[in-house]
């Protein structure tokens, strides 16, 4: 039986988004929607707001990646709405099941010049998988649901509401639709099959894990698979963690040996995008593992592609009756490769070098790094030895701008997960360069009292792009930035704290402080510019 409610747009709204499963609010004030801030004020629905909007959109797709339920930012109108469009963009090719709600200029007054009149929606509907303007106050509750749905039908992914000023603010009565959750796709049996030959056929199969692995609760399924055909597992973005380190189909050192020698490759979960060589193996045979059909690859043609719940398609395989081929030896190829690049890492993880490496600063938190810590990348060279150096012990700890590559991800991403997991240790990666995108909200984080501790890789250039620039012109232009510039201080002025580190031996004690401090707290470490990470290694 459905249930009658009775409110404003902000109230009708507020009531199905809680049906939902939506718990927060993040925001940048402004007056189109006040009627959501006072449904919530109200009913103590937890509101987070912001310096620049940008942020709010990625600590609600950091709620929606880490806990697997939709994320809500609440925008103005106008630009409130364009400087949301970045995180829209990075939560659709991450799949983040996003809402954001938009304020809008009256629909009586439409091309009469009233503030901030914009129709937004030819600017999100290509990033969003449902963009609509609500033009009746009892329609609201229809329509957040039917956004929602979207949002969280795979492939998930962002949507959009806007909502006239009159609309927002009008009183209406409403039916709060029924919440029946999305039902699973059910792969093709004889695709599954297929790639369950290949893969238990193969002499040297390899499986590379992504996000969607996380984000559709498949991480005991892939282990089940992985266990039960003996195929040694890499991992990217989300799905990293998804095995331990210490099991002994977990790789992370070895991808080159393991791609290069590979006979099948297996995908799931990711698309086949430039982080791996656009589905391009050499001979190996590819089978990729998506979870609608959508996202089946069309540059390229895979031996076996099948679609739908990664959990019932990962359970298949394992359950495979068929024969299978002995992959003992290829493991211990493997695992030779990985412990020789393991003793390199930590080689250069431990480099007494000043100016310091950003080797050094991983070998640091490594040790400082509790298992179940979530870390956030932002920046590019710098995330990119995050990612080569830093192994995630669990699923669902970490978080980076992913293929879409938007710098700026960081505070956003560390407000949503500090919310998400108060009693956890939250460490963001960024960039100098990445500092200037969203360091402001460290004020946020601060009047919020939601304490992480950030670690800036300080070089002062673009290193992404004054090494490659220099290498191909012989010069290069528009890649310096301050050299030595304290952003500690910054965060210091903002209300938190920090100190500059020039030396690798007080890197230790200069993390120590930082988690022990209980605000947010920057460590602004001076790197060594001239160490250039080494592209053509990073498939990750």
């Amino acid at each position: 039986m459905t249930e009658r409610i009775e409110g404003h747009g902000g109230e009708l709204a507020l009531a199905a988004l809680r049906a939902h499963g939506v718990r927060e609010m993040f925001t940048l004030s402004g007056g189109h929607v006040f009627p959501l801030y006072d449904a919530a004020y109200k009913t103590d629905f937890p509101i987070y707001d912001v310096r620049h909007e940008q942020s709010a959109v990625f600590a609600a797709e950091a709620v929606a990646k880490l806990q697997r339920r939709p994320g809500l930012a609440v925008l103005t109108a106008g630009p409130g709405v364009t400087n949301g469009i970045s995180g829209m963009t990075s939560a659709f090719f991450n799949a983040s099941p996003v809402l954001v709600l938009g304020g809008r200029a009256p629909a009586f007054r439409w091309g009469s010049g009233s503030l901030q009149e914009m129709d937004h929606l030819p600017l999100v509907s290509p990033v969003t998988k449902h963009a609509e303007t609500v033009f009746s106050t009892d329609d609201i509750p229809r329509a957040v649901g039917a956004a929602l749905n979207a949002a969280l039908t795979p492939h998930r992914g962002p949507a959009f509401l806007d909502f006239p000023l009159e609309t927002v603010f009008s009183v209406a009565e409403a039916e709060l639709p029924t919440v029946t959750g999305v039902d699973p796709i059910a792969p093709d049996p004889e695709e599954v099959g297929r790639a369950a030959l290949l893969i238990a056929g193969a002499q040297r199969p390899v499986i590379i894990a992504g996000s969607d692995v996380y984000a559709g609760d498949a991480v005991a399924a892939l282990r089940e698979a992985a266990e039960a055909l003996q195929v040694p597992v890499f991992a990217n973005g989300m799905g990293r963690g998804s095995l331990p380190p210490e099991h002994p189909l977990a790789f992370a050192k070895a991808r080159r040996a393991a791609l290069s020698g590979a006979d099948v490759v297996v995908v799931v979960g990711t698309p086949l995008d430039f982080r791996l060589s656009f589905g391009d193996f050499g001979d190996a045979k590819v089978v990729h593992i998506v979870d609608a059909p959508s996202q089946r690859a069309t540059h390229v043609q895979p031996a076996a592609a099948p679609a739908g719940d990664l959990r019932l398609i990962l359970s298949a395989l394992a359950g495979h009756s068929g024969d299978r081929a002995d992959h003992a030896d290829w493991i211990a190829d493997l695992r030779v490769a990985e412990d020789a690049a393991k003793a390199r890492d930590a080689a250069e993880m431990a480099a007494e070098t000043d100016p310091i490496r950003p080797a050094r600063i991983y070998g640091e938190l490594r040790r400082a790094l509790a298992p179940d810590a979530i870390t956030i990348g932002d920046g590019g060279d710098f995330v990119s030895y995050a990612g080569r150096y830093l192994e995630p012990a669990q699923p669902g700890t970490w978080l980076d701008p992913g293929p879409y590559g938007c710098l700026g991800t960081g505070m956003g991403y560390a407000m949503g997960a500090r919310v998400s997991h108060p009693d956890r240790q939250i460490c963001v990666l960024m960039g100098d360069g990445a500092a200037g995108f969203s360091l402001m909200d460290v004020e946020s984080l601060v009047r919020q009292k939601l304490p992480v501790v950030i670690v800036v890789g300080n070089n002062g250039i673009w290193g992404l792009e004054k090494h490659p620039m220099r290498a191909m012109y012989g010069y290069d232009v528009a890649a310096d930035l301050q050299p030595e510039l304290r952003y500690d201080t910054v965060v210091s002025a903002l209300g938190g704290a920090g100190e500059t580190v020039a030396k690798a031996a007080d890197l230790g004690p200069a993390l120590q402080r930082a988690f022990d401090s209980g605000v947010p707290y920057l460590v602004n470490v001076l790197t060594d510019p001239t160490d250039a990470y080494p592209r053509s290694s990073n498939l990750a």
